[in-house]
């Protein structure tokens, strides 16, 4: 029996997050997990101050969800791996927290950089999405060497 049988790959269309999406999955290949995608457009990162434009931001943020969506299941497939792609709008921590339990993942894949979700997050909110096992990809430059 796998250690993990139900991946969730968190991306964000930054370096650490396709550095993350392929760790994810070259380990969903090895241990043929059931894999899903997780795309989130968090708000609360970019959104402070821009109260004006509040009416056209769902319809923005959705849109850019998918996008990054489409371009992580993309990566996927061309690494061999079959995932069930899901995006969100909102608070990261929050939305990988309800995602991952609802699905009840083994496991969740984070790109993380000094200053995203995970640190925006608090110490509360992180601990609560990673009370399932977690790795968190970080990297200073990308492609990181061996990875391209």
């Amino acid at each position: 029996m796998a250690p993990f049988n139900r991946i969730l790959l968190c991306y964000d269309a930054t370096p650490e997050g396709r550095l993350a999406l392929r760790f994810g999955a070259a380990l969903a290949q090895q241990l043929q997990a059931e894999t899903h995608l997780l795309s989130i457009f968090d708000y609360t990162y970019w959104s402070s101050g821009f109260d004006v434009l509040s009416s056209m931001k769902f319809e923005v943020d959705e849109q850019a969800a998918q996008e990054t969506l489409r371009e992580g299941i993309d990566w996927l497939r061309a690494w061999g791996v079959t995932a069930t792609g899901h995006y969100s709008v909102g608070n990261a921590i929050d939305q990988i927290s309800r995602l991952a339990d609802s699905l009840k993942v083994d496991l969740i894949v984070i790109g993380h950089h000094p200053h995203g979700f995970l640190r925006a997050g608090g110490r509360e909110k992180t601990t609560h999405c990673c009370s399932t096992a977690c790795l968190a990809a970080s990297c200073s430059r990308w492609p990181p060497d061996g990875l391209a």
